[in-house]
């Protein structure tokens, strides 16, 4: 099991002040390229005031706008960046990271059993780690209690497209192909093994061509298609949605705006993400990079982190420090089993993610 229980990691203390060499603190700036709603003012300020380093952020919104941006670049313009782990793979193949300096990072301020499991999902290639771990979240079911009310146990990927909740869905085009490989595969209705699709290009055609006939056969329940946390927040908040698959940390938005949403894992297995800092080949602040990383290993700075994002962060000892609703809509969304269930996105190697492009173009064009 990758994660361990929430608690178990509770109580740590802090470590501090930070220091990048003996005897030297910090100083200068970094330059932070994360996920758009990822990282708070305060976070920043925090950062500022315990290592004395000038943080400036820079957003986007999809990790495919990450990676262009730096293929753009050839890997300059910023000093941390916040990729998915199953996606780090592609910024080696094009020489756009480098490998992390493992002794410069203390690592006992992160879950052990985030640093571990994340080797084998991409954070580690060619024998070199290029990721530290920094947060894991789900993509899963978000509903409206009221109009669209589902239970753990019974909820499930197909509610998506019951007869009910017709143009009332949203979902991303790419990642509900997988919701619907899931549910189809529950049913012994798909070809191959969901993963098997990810080692081998005629699994993955013949997968995708049963998921296509489904997904597009459905199409018309989707009142909206998004593609970054604005747009799947604006589908339940302005669009008329009551039900879709989507972030975690959308449903705790819109649940700390008093909208009646909540979010629950699916019992095929809500679709699990993590990610992490990695650094750039042209990196110019290397120093500061670390010291990023290493104050984003505190209970502090964790909490910070997932009381502003509602994402689970990797950082020991966070769980202390979150909100009462923060504490709530985990327990929520993944009760009983859940977490041993988690479906972990595999490495998406480069003709994986150009063939699922393909079959999300099409689902939208249907």
């Amino acid at each position: 099991m990758l994660l361990q229980s929430a608690a178990a990691a509770a109580g740590v203390a802090s470590v501090g002040p930070f220091i990048l060499r003996e005897g030297r603190a910090a100083s200068g700036s970094v330059k932070i390229f994360s996920w758009a709603g990822y990282i708070s003012p305060d976070m920043l300020a925090d950062f500022e005031k315990k290592t004395g380093v000038k943080a400036t952020l820079t957003e986007y919104g999809t990790n495919d706008e990450l990676l262009n941006q730096l293929k753009a670049t050839g890997g300059a313009g910023f000093d941390i960046i916040h990729p998915t782990v199953d996606r780090v793979p592609n910024y080696v193949e094009f020489e756009l990271v480098q490998p992390i300096d493992e002794s410069k990072v203390k690592w006992d301020g992160c879950l052990k059993s985030a640093v571990e499991g994340s080797a084998g999902m991409g954070g580690v290639v060619g024998g070199k780690r290029y990721f530290a771990p920094a947060d894991w979240g789900t993509e899963a079911l978000a509903y409206d209690m009221k109009k669209a009310p589902l239970a753990y146990g019974t909820a499930g990927y197909g509610d998506l497209w019951a007869p009910a909740n017709a143009g009332k869905v949203t979902v991303r085009g790419h990642s509900s192909l997988i919701g619907i490989a899931l549910w189809l595969e529950s049913q012994g209705k798909l070809p191959h093994p969901v993963r098997d699709q990810f080692k081998d290009e005629a699994k993955a055609r013949a997968n995708f061509d049963a998921i296509l006939k489904v997904a597009a056969a459905n199409k018309k329940s989707v009142a909206q298609f998004w593609t970054n946390e604005n747009e799947a927040q604006g589908a339940f908040r302005a669009n008329g949605c009551v039900i879709g698959q989507t972030w975690d940390s959308t449903a705790v938005a819109l649940r700390k705006e008093g909208l009646p949403v909540r979010f629950v894992a699916p019992k095929e297995g809500a679709l699990a993400w993590m990610e992490g800092f990695a650094i750039p080949k042209k990196a110019e602040n290397l120093e500061n990079a670390y010291a990023w990383i290493n104050w984003f290993y505190t209970p502090q700075a964790g909490a910070l982190y997932t009381n502003h994002s509602g994402i689970s962060s990797t950082a020991v000892g966070a769980e202390a420090h979150l909100t009462d609703l923060n504490k709530q809509f985990f327990a929520e969304a993944y009760p009983g089993d859940a977490l041993q269930k988690l479906w972990w996105w595999p490495i998406q190697e480069a003709w994986y993610v150009s063939i699922r492009n393909e079959y999300q173009d099409r689902f939208l064009a249907a």
